[in-house]
């Protein structure tokens, strides 16, 4: 989706609205982003990733990854922005810049993120490549953000949405020695902004400012000559003192002197100065949102504890408090948007799901049935690997000695109890927050030789905007049915099975490493166990349990003993042993109680 739609969807423009800004926000919506750049090193660029996904759980209407200076960063950009709209699930930006850029490379930059479902450019012309003082020309391509704007609207018509920057202070091209501009090369400045708008871009986001008076009356000069698209203020807090003064001088950004009074005598106090960027955004911001203009741009420099601390101090987000449109994060690539069905399976890997589904012509849309046709990829190497952290927090975890299925147990219980914060078997970074309702049960069963690696609690009824199990946004009400998901022995399970014969309501879905099914339940039979009521709407059910797509997930699920678990012992470790006699010998089960209402699905497992 265009950001600019989203834009419009919080807020409504119209210049005749008196507002400085031009916008204003129903019941005082507050449309926020953030802003990344592509690290150096393997390791930067999986803890930026870990960063984005515990920040994009506060729902920015989008993020943007910049382009290195001179095109240096353009493979890696491609692919974090490919990351970004695809598995974190965010509306996604991409910077492209006109330096060292023929025409056939910003094609190519284009139609690798059209293919990607983006359609989000903010166009620039760029910075001089390193090692020069003035933007050059290359052989073949543009010299200005506006010819780069003319050619994505000749070329690509209005698929993309196109962002270009705006300059408070004029660009530093044009401030002298003095740190001003002449009040003609502003002018001109603004002139040329408009002929970008004109050109087609259809919001502009500035460069950062810390004067915010030379803001408010650089949007009112936009609007006296005629520009109306929204104007998005970019903040950066002070997180360093001297990279601030080191960003303020390449930008030739005015400081005003209250703000290097205040910096002078904490310079040297690192947690004293980002408290002070913290504050000095927060007013910032609250001057801006009182003026009218309802928009955020947050450059984050790749930390998030400065730029979420300034929008708690709004009152914009919550901390404890996060909202969800659906239980699993809503995909944005616009060929899948319509996307609102997925088998319950996954839940733990949400990123493994969209990789092996990404190819398909049809996403599931309001029953699963819709898209039981398509055929799932097999998984790859690369979806048994892990970010660097979180690997090494598996091994802190999970690499104990194993001699036998009791031990096995004892760390499956610890995770269900929240005493672990890893598991191989998740992308999630612990347990999800309804996991609490039943994680003494589930600690009790895994001492039992159920292993589980997926679940949800009953429901019946749940206001959707419970920050426990809520979802779907205020004034609906949320159901689920309770579901188990765990490896267990044949023998187990033959126990099990009879049991199911005593408890009606139970259904369950059984298969071993080879494909052997077992299962009191139609194969061509779809369960919907999370579904959602909402004013004027028909109901939306989530989460099914399918059981072809059982079968398909089995495969993922088993190799984690393997891939996931052994392979972080030592090859000569005993403990692999273990772990590869438990993959050869047990069950993968899926369990659903359907009395949601007066059910207890762990009363099967007493004395099993």
């Amino acid at each position: 989706m265009k950001v600019i739609d989203k834009i419009r969807g919080c807020v409504s423009v119209s210049a005749e609205e008196g507002s400085c800004n031009g916008t204003t926000a129903p019941h005082g919506n507050v449309v926020f982003s953030f802003e990344f750049f592509p690290p150096k090193t393997e390791d930067g660029v999986d803890n930026l990733f870990e960063r984005m996904d515990r920040m994009v759980v506060h729902n920015p209407t989008f993020c943007d990854i910049t382009w290195g200076a001179g095109g240096s960063t353009a493979d890696l950009t491609l692919d974090i922005a490919n990351r970004m709209q695809n598995m974190v699930c965010v509306e996604t930006m991409m910077h492209l810049t006109c330096t060292n850029m023929p025409v056939h490379k910003i094609d190519h930059a284009l139609d690798t993120i059209k293919s990607n479902g983006i359609q989000n450019v903010l166009a620039l012309r760029g910075d001089p490549p390193h090692g020069q003082d003035k933007f050059v020309q290359v052989d073949g391509g543009f010299s200005c953000a506006l010819d780069l704007v003319k050619h994505i609207r000749d070329k690509y018509g209005d698929y993309f949405g196109i962002t270009v920057a705006g300059y408070p202070e004029a660009h530093p091209d044009v401030i002298s020695p003095t740190g001003l501009a002449t009040p003609e090369a502003y002018q001109n400045d603004l002139a040329y902004l408009k002929r970008k708008v004109d050109a087609g871009a259809d919001l502009i986001i500035t460069q950062l400012f810390y004067d915010t008076d030379i803001f408010l009356k650089f949007v009112n000069d936009c609007r006296q000559i005629g520009i109306k698209c929204p104007i998005v203020p970019g903040i950066m807090p002070i997180n360093n003192y001297k990279g601030f003064l080191r960003m303020t001088g390449f930008c030739k950004t005015k400081i005003p002197p209250e703000i290097m009074a205040a910096l002078e005598p904490i310079k040297d106090n690192e947690e004293a100065v980002k408290a002070y960027g913290i504050h000095l955004g927060t007013e910032m911001c609250k001057k801006i949102l009182a003026s009218g203009i309802k928009t955020i741009h947050l450059y984050t420099l790749n930390m998030e504890k400065s730029a979420l601390a300034i929008l708690m101090n709004l009152g914009v987000i919550e901390e404890t408090k996060v909202s969800r449109s659906l239980p699993w994060r809503r995909p944005t690539n616009v060929f899948r948007v319509k996307e609102d069905v997925r088998p319950i399976f996954w839940a733990n890997r949400p990123k493994s799901y969209i990789t092996r589904t990404i190819g398909w012509d049809e996403y599931p849309h309001g029953r699963w049935g819709d898209s039981r046709n398509a055929s799932y990829g097999a998984p790859s190497n690369h979806q048994f690997m892990r970010p660097r952290t979180r690997d090494k927090k598996l091994h802190e975890e999970w690499v104990v000695p194993l001699n036998n299925i009791d031990d096995i147990c004892e760390i499956f219980s610890k995770y269900a109890l929240g005493k672990l914060r890893s598991n191989p078997w998740s992308e999630l970074d612990g347990l999800q927050p309804e996991t609490q309702i039943i994680n003494e049960q589930l600690g009790t069963v895994n001492l039992r030789g159920f292993l589980t690696i997926n679940s949800q609690p009953a429901v019946n009824g749940q206001k959707s905007d419970s920050p426990i199990v809520g979802w779907g946004g205020p004034g609906g009400y949320v159901y689920q049915k309770a579901y188990l998901e765990f490896f267990c022995s044949g023998q187990k399970l033959n126990a099990l099975v009879e049991k199911c014969k005593a408890f009606p309501s139970l259904t369950y879905l059984a298969v071993n490493k080879e494909g052997t099914l077992i299962s009191n339940v139609s194969q061509t039979d779809v369960n919907a166990v999370t579904w959602g009521v909402f004013p004027a709407k028909e109901i939306i059910q989530p989460t099914v349990v399918d059981p072809a797509s059982f079968v398909i997930w089995k495969d993922e699920a088993f190799e984690f003993w393997t891939k996931g678990w052994a392979q972080l012992y030592p090859e000569t470790d005993p403990s692999r042993k273990v772990l590869e006699q438990v993959r050869n010998t047990h069950f993968l089960v899926s369990l659903v109680d359907n009395d949601y209402i007066n059910g207890d699905l762990f009363a099967i497992f007493k004395d099993i």
